[in-house]
């Protein structure tokens, strides 16, 4: 319906200046709208003003974020373009109620990522690997790259709108950062909680280094399943039977684990079997309710140096833990002949060795199974012992769970809380080292005679001592990242003004990584003495955000997770090329329901692309019939139309505020959409057309004035919508903004208030009511029409009691609306429709002689009726077939049976239509 759908712009006779000037302006606009064209340099524009720069001695309230820090070397996906969307509406929209605002930007030095990506580059490029470099070259190589290739994401943010501030950005291995790090480390150290021990880890054997849970990604492998006799050969004699995926693991077996109830093998526990490799080692046969009897043989071999069940079982057996894989998965410290031999190849060697003396019992290959691999190398991880330094986090959980019980952190949605207490609630010590050169060196420092001192910042090492070689886990640094990147440990502008910050917005997948680490440290710094983040109500320990918004997870619009493997994946930076930045950001902020994952496919980036084009044709259009910002005319001076959707914007208005407030954008931005759609472009915008004079010259000076409150009504409805979706979609509502305005950015213009809405008036229902039943009889009279197969221009004489109706005062608007101009002293009604109002049934007389082409209709019809018939024959025979029925889904033959049902209600349909026109 209407120009913005894609009819033809048309003009006004303009006769002031005033007018001239607005269609002037939409001279200004062009013919269409091409956001490529436009977006960079408005981007930069905003970024030169230095609109998104946060002055920390504003007197204005402050709203703070950081932004959850991305790989320095990744690009933006569709994941971080969510984030990036919710994260810039929110900050342009606390802008524009008079906020001043930080969203403060920064990267991530992604410890294993970065490295091995240089190591990479290293090899194809030079033949080297780091060791033949050394620590300090390998370094000052990484620091290259990254200067080179780090601003893959600062260039991706800018092309979608990101708001940030620039001139704070950081990275989380500068400076200031590796100060907090080091402050931060040395008061855990001291109060004894942070150690270094023998523990079970992930490790890497291509990375040669320990891995965090949440770089291992588990995924199905094709092995083998080996099932092996230790003890006698003799059935008669002490022997049991075990099965393992990893053979080569028996080399580290020093106990049989049974469960205690087990009849079968009461009798061997306690008792020691010998090891067939190992003459030195005895096994000995133990009893632990973990064991499954009903699994297998219920006898499992132990390993506790190298699987993470059996290092459990051997610290409660008090068992010893020989560790016989090196750092690259070799066989070692055996004294066997496999001492050596990569993981792979002493697999099959030993089973052969253990063959060769009648122990192996069964073999089942393939055998699919989970096997944990590293998500940065690809390979399988092994559980191993290792030495690593540790977080005790026992009274760090405590004070992160507190913080959110007090409700000093509030989680959105709230349904994400149990997840959050079932991990800090039973969080185990956090392995914090990784066997790596890039990233923030552990400030352990090691004396001649084995002593050890933790160095601050401020504080000089002993001369010859050396430092400890690992470097932090990545999440050690951007736990720190809401107050670090602030100037912490100092007690900065940026630290008085912002912190804590007021939101933060990520995904509901990294809650336990980083969320509940964020919440560790920053609550354990807060207590620390002098300190600069200050204290929560009641002398609590300070959180780092007020609120924590977790967004679901992009899929695609199967609802299947987005992989390489699938082909599935979008790159956002494609559909900002295609459909432009404000597609793509409306696109995610309509699916971003809390805590839900949004399945995401191209036509809602195309709808998106469309809605932009809608606003666009809409403004253009309203320029070009005058329309003007302004002073509104007294309520009582407007129709019953403009106050209608002056009321109807105050309602949005109030809706659009409280859902963002309970950060509820698909709801949001949905309801938005539609009256942006619906009420306005596709009703208004049509009233408008009614209410503003063809030819001015030949026009009442009461419908010239009526004609210009209705510019200034459309103007200030324009206005007004521009500014609530600009946080969404920025660049086409700057552009619109200015020209309707003169304005001098949307950026930095006030947010819509009930004053700026409609002056704070009182609603008016009846206005309402009336607006409401010119719909309904227009939209009848259209339905009539597109019914009888009448197009749509040719006029179609009615008559209609408006008295009775109350609608008087509407008629010129519903007969202009639905074509229907007064019927004269010859008319006759040759059809008649009942249209049910808010207060009354009124009937409508049509004559439609001359409207119709009897036919041609005719002729429409048989050919509908036609493909109707043969949709019944079709489906007909479906239904009919037993064997479809017997075998076809469930939700197969129900569409099958609409499709039917829908059929038939066409064919009487037609049918009854045409007995009309015979």
């Amino acid at each position: 319906m209407g120009i913005c759908s894609g009819g033809s712009l048309r003009w006004v006779n303009v006769t002031d200046n005033n007018k001239a000037t607005q269609t002037n302006r939409a001279d200004a606009l062009p013919a269409s709208w091409d956001p490529q064209t436009v977006e960079k340099d408005l981007y930069e524009g905003w970024v030169d003003k230095g609109y998104f720069t946060a002055d920390p001695s504003s007197d204005k309230p402050a709203f703070s974020i950081v932004l959850p820090p991305p790989n320095v070397t990744g690009q933006l996906h569709m994941g971080h373009a969510l984030d990036h969307t919710l994260m810039d509406a929110m900050s342009r929209r606390k802008r524009m109620q008079g906020f001043e605002v930080l969203w403060l930007p920064g990267m991530d030095h992604a410890g294993i990522a970065t490295q091995s990506k240089v190591e990479k580059m290293l090899l194809d490029t030079e033949g080297k690997s780091r060791l033949d470099l050394g620590r300090e070259a390998f370094t000052e190589k990484v620091w290259e790259w990254k200067k080179q290739y780090g601003g893959t994401i600062a260039a991706q943010m800018r092309a979608i709108g990101d708001s940030v501030d620039w001139s704070k950005e950081r990275f989380t291995l500068d400076e200031g950062l590796s100060r907090a790090v080091q402050t931060i480390f040395k008061n855990l150290y001291d109060k004894g909680m942070i150690y270094r021990d023998y523990r079970l880890v992930n490790w890497s054997p291509v990375l040669k280094t320990a891995v965090s849970d949440i770089e291992v990604v588990y995924k199905d492998d094709e092995g083998e399943l080996v099932s092996m006799r230790y003890g006698s050969l003799d059935d008669s004699q002490p022997h049991v039977i075990v099965a393992t995926t990893r053979v080569e693991t028996m080399l580290g077996d020093v106990a049989v684990a049974v469960h205690p109830d087990d009849e079968r093998y009461r009798d061997l526990v306690g008792k020691k079997l010998p090891h067939p490799f190992l003459p030195d080692r005895e096994m000995v046969v133990i009893a632990d309710d973990y064991v499954d009897p009903e699994f297998g043989t219920g006898a499992v071999k132990i390993t506790p140096a190298h699987d993470p069940n059996d290092y459990a079982m051997g610290q409660r057996h008090n068992l010893d833990m020989p560790v016989v894989l090196d750092e690259e998965a070799r066989i070692c410290n055996t004294g066997t002949e496999f001492d050596g031999m990569d993981r792979y190849e002493a697999r099959v060697a030993i089973r052969e060795a253990l063959r060769g003396q009648g122990r192996i019992v069964k073999e089942i290959r393939p055998y699919i199974h989970s096997v944990g691999h590293s998500e940065r190398s690809g390979e399988p991880v092994e559980p191993r012992l290792s030495k690593q330094w540790y977080v005790k986090v026992d009274e760090l959980a405590r004070m992160a769970g507190d913080g959110i019980r007090a409700g000093d952190t509030v989680i959105h949605p709230a349904s994400q809380k149990p997840r959050y207490f079932d991990w800090v609630d039973d969080m185990h010590d956090w392995c914090i080292s990784r066997q790596l050169w890039w990233g923030h060196r552990i400030p352990i420092y090691y004396g001649p005679d084995g002593e050890m001192v933790c160095c601050g910042p401020d504080d000089t090492p002993p001369e010859g001592w050396v430092q400890d070689p690992d470097v932090l886990d990545t999440w050690f640094s951007s736990a720190l990242w809401p107050f670090s990147t602030m100037g912490w440990p100092d007690n900065t502008d940026l630290v008085k003004k912002f912190y804590p910050t007021s939101v933060l917005v990520t995904g509901y997948d990294i809650l336990f990584f980083w969320v509940a680490r964020m919440m560790m440290f920053a609550t354990f710094a807060s207590t620390l003495e002098d300190s600069a983040l200050g204290t929560a109500a009641d002398n609590r320990p300070q959180v780092p955000f007020k609120d924590l918004f977790l967004h679901g997870l992009v899929r695609d619009e199967k609802g299947r997770k987005m992989s390489k493997s699938l082909g599935n994946g979008i790159d956002p930076m494609d559909w900002v090329a295609r459909f432009g930045a404000d597609a793509l950001r409306f696109t995610l902020a309509r699916g971003a329901n809390p805590g839900t994952d949004l399945p995401l496919g191209e036509d809602s980036a195309q709808s998106s692309r469309n809605f932009c084009t809608k606003l666009f044709n809409a403004t253009k259009f309203a320029l070009m019939n005058g329309a003007k910002t302004g002073e509104l005319p007294a309520r009582e001076d407007l129709t019953s139309a403009d106050v209608w959707i002056l009321d109807r914007l105050d309602d949005i208005r109030r809706e659009v505020d409280d859902l963002l407030d309970r950060y509820q954008f698909a709801k949001a931005t949905e309801l938005l959409y539609q009256f942006a759609w619906g009420e306005l472009c596709d009703w208004y915008l049509e009233i408008a057309k009614v209410q503003i004079p063809r030819d001015e010259a030949a026009a009442t000076a009461d419908e010239l004035a009526r004609g210009d409150n209705t510019r200034l009504v459309l103007g200030r409805v324009l206005d007004q919508v521009l500014r609530m979706l600009h946080p969404f979609v920025p660049f086409v509502t700057e552009t619109l903004w200015k020209a309707l305005t003169d304005g001098e950015s949307l950026v930095v213009a006030d947010w819509p208030t009930a004053t700026s809405v409609a002056g704070g008036a009182d609603k008016d229902p009846a206005a309402a009511r009336r607006v409401a039943d010119v719909q309904k009889l227009v939209t009848e009279i259209r339905r009539f029409r597109s019914d009888q197969g009448i197009k749509p221009s040719a006029p179609l004489p009615a008559r209609i009691d408006f008295a009775a109706c109350d609608l008087s005062g509407e008629q010129s608007l519903v007969r202009s609306l639905a074509r229907s101009p007064q019927p004269g002293d010859d008319f006759t009604a040759s059809a008649t429709i009942e249209v049910r109002l808010n207060q009354a049934t009124v009937e409508v007389a049509i004559d439609t002689s001359g409207a119709i082409d009897v036919e041609a209709e005719k002729k429409r019809l048989e050919k509908d009726l036609a493909a109707a018939k043969k949709e019944l024959e079709s489906t007909g025979k479906k239904l009919s077939n037993e064997n479809f029925l017997a075998k076809a889904p469930a939700a197969v033959v129900e569409k099958i049976r609409c499709r039917r049902k829908v059929a038939e209600e066409e064919t009487a349909r037609i049918t009854a239509r045409l007995e009309e026109l015979a």
